[in-house]
């Protein structure tokens, strides 16, 4: 067993790194329906099968054609004639021999007529180049069974996609710029005990320059409010007046020159990180405060159980401050003050941790669940990230299209830049209704493109008649559709290929915050833009 997990170490680790192996056992869990296995279908899943997500099924009742073998790199000549989700499952499987592999010889329509209940076992379902009518129906389907959908295309230069899921709980959402939890504003009682057991005054010259900088911000902290009324540096003059106050700690020679302390200049250039206000973000707040977190029943998912606990925490033990996070960051100090001070964090967090997990067992048992229902590590990763919580809803694909409920001003105020990426969304639209009314893509052969321009012309003028939208799309947009044919160019396929299996792989492993709700990308400018629609 030991040998087969260091191989898999090696095999996978740098992704390890990112999301460790409780996201990789989710990836490895995971089985993830594509429809349709295009450039852009074939390059999503090679994104997902090289990091090992667990299954795959690709549905499609195409045969493989020249055209797909001349932009597709999972089909080769001798796959044309053959069934497309057969001959791309081949190819794919032989990046990842611990990925299993199925295919299903049939259109999605075919299955939503006779057994739509099909895609309710998967994961996720990526639909890749689907006509707007299948992917309404089989949107609704997925929506009402609560499995998250994302929807892709490659048109011409332009990229598309759409995720719909109801509501996705993200508790490791690895911000950018996370700021440390050091509480130094209201040190907690071990961590201030900690502090007072220093004397910074009668230390020799070595351990005074390899104290860690928190306690030497912590300590100058203690003398600044004890001479400003116990109120914190507020402002900038404030903070500086505090920067100079650590400054004049420096130990100084016999001439009377300061010397080097490393330790101390670290204090002051992160004066503004330790001022820094515990407090809950707003976005935290709206979670505590929402219906599911007042509401616990035994249906209730884990993470709002867990929510509802840290803010029962929160509101008794925590006195309005969330649980310690339980790290601190690297510093100048000798090894024995170091992890002197970080086990005063970790030991916090233990505490505050199995304070929690006693709320989550009251909740649990208050709702006839077993206790170990929520495993212990679960707990501890939760409450570790509480300041980071993240849930994302999207708007269904049936309301984006609803002239009821369409979002007109996100539309409206978006088109004030006639060429930006919302032009793109409204041709897509539009060339999704030349199609219903014509059964084919405009200007797939070159003696169709003139002709095509007036009749997509007319279906743009519907579509914003339509929806009452008071806007225009140059010519130059309609021409430039027309002429692409439908074509799916490898170049933008990869590209559309890497971000979907991104977004795909944070939904799973529910880490990283993927997009809300619509992603343009625009090959032509090289500028992409998120929208709310």
């Amino acid at each position: 067993m030991a040998a087969t997990k260091t191989s898999k170490e090696q095999k996978y680790d740098r992704q390890l790194r990112l999301w460790g192996d409780h996201g990789q056992e989710a990836l490895e869990n995971a089985h993830v329906c594509l429809i349709n296995a295009t450039a852009t279908g074939t390059e999503i899943l090679k994104n997902l099968v090289l990091p090992g997500i667990g299954a795959f099924t690709i549905v499609d009742g195409h045969k493989v054609s020249g055209e797909d073998v001349g932009n597709n790199f999972f089909l080769s000549n001798n796959s044309i004639g053959k069934n497309r989700a057969q001959a791309a499952t081949e190819l794919l499987q032989e990046l990842n021999s611990d990925v299993s592999g199925n295919f299903v010889e049939e259109s999605p329509d075919k299955l939503l007529d006779n057994d739509p209940e099909f895609f309710h076992r998967f994961s996720l379902v990526v639909g890749v180049q689907v006509p707007e009518s299948t992917c309404l129906r089989l949107a609704a389907v997925l929506w009402s069974a609560g499995v998250p959908f994302l929807v892709c295309r490659t048109y011409g230069l332009t990229g598309y996609m759409r995720l719909a899921v109801a509501e996705h709980t993200v508790v490791e959402s690895h911000p950018d710029n996370a700021l440390e939890d050091l509480r130094l504003d209201q040190p907690f009682h071990e961590l201030k005990k900690h502090i007072d057991s220093y004397d910074l005054d009668s230390m020799e010259k070595k351990d005074h320059s390899h104290t860690p900088w928190i306690i030497v911000v912590a300590k100058y902290l203690e003398k600044w409010r004890s001479e400003h009324d116990s109120q914190l540096p507020k402002n900038y003059r404030e903070k500086e007046a505090f920067r100079e106050l650590i400054r004049q700690g420096v130990l100084k020679n016999e001439n009377g020159t300061p010397e080097d302390e490393e330790n101390f200049e670290e204090a002051i250039k992160n004066v503004n990180t330790a001022l820094n206000p515990t407090k809950i973000s707003s976005a935290v707040e709206d979670i505590f405060n929402g219906e599911q977190c007042n509401n616990i029943t035994a249906q209730t998912p884990s993470f709002w159980v867990l929510a509802r606990a840290v803010r029962d925490f929160v509101r008794n033990e925590g006195g309005d401050c969330l649980p310690v996070r339980g790290t601190i960051p690297d510093m100048i100090a000798d090894s024995q003050k170091f992890i002197n001070l970080q086990n005063v964090y970790r030991e916090k967090a233990l505490q505050d941790a199995a304070v929690v997990s006693k709320h989550v067992e009251s909740l649990l048992q208050s709702v006839g669940k077993p206790t170990e229902s929520i495993a212990e590590q679960e707990i501890k990763l939760f409450c570790k990230n509480a300041a980071f919580l993240r849930v994302v809803r999207c708007r269904s694909l049936a309301e984006e299209y609803s002239v009821d409920t369409f979002n007109r001003d996100e539309i409206t105020s978006c088109m004030d830049n006639p060429d930006g990426e919302m032009v793109l969304y409204l041709m897509l639209r539009s060339i999704a209704r030349f199609y219903q009314q014509h059964s084919r893509y405009p200007g797939v052969y070159n003696y169709q493109v003139e002709e095509d321009i007036s009749k997509l012309k007319v279906c743009v003028n519907s579509l914003l008649q339509e929806y009452g939208l008071g806007v225009s799309v140059k010519d130059d947009y309609v021409h430039e559709f027309c002429r692409c044919g439908a074509a799916e160019p490898h170049t933008v396929a990869a590209f559309l290929g890497g971000s979907a299996a991104q977004e795909v792989i944070k939904v799973i492993t529910h880490q990283f915050v993927p997009f809300n709700n619509t992603f343009i990308y625009n090959a032509m400018a090289q500028t992409s833009a998120t929208f709310q629609l």
